[in-house]
């Protein structure tokens, strides 16, 4: 199976990619205020790192399908 994508895929997934980069920024900042602020809402902060994890995830695919298969 090929995994070549066209330039119009591949201008999809770098836009999905500079998104995702700057949510995770954004859940960083989040975070730490909520840290910040000492007694924050525990529910809403394990939230946060539960998206935050699955941003890293999606960041990781998307990350490998821009990465071109060398053959060793």
């Amino acid at each position: 199976m090929s995994n070549r994508l066209n330039d119009e895929e591949r201008d999809m997934l770098a836009s999905e990619l500079d998104r995702l980069r700057q949510e995770h920024r954004d859940l960083d900042a989040a975070i730490d205020a909520l840290a910040l602020v000492g007694k924050g809402d525990q529910l809403q902060l394990q939230r946060l790192k539960k998206r935050k994890l699955f941003l890293r995830d999606r960041l990781a695919f998307v990350e490998d399908m821009l990465t071109p298969d060398i053959i060793a």
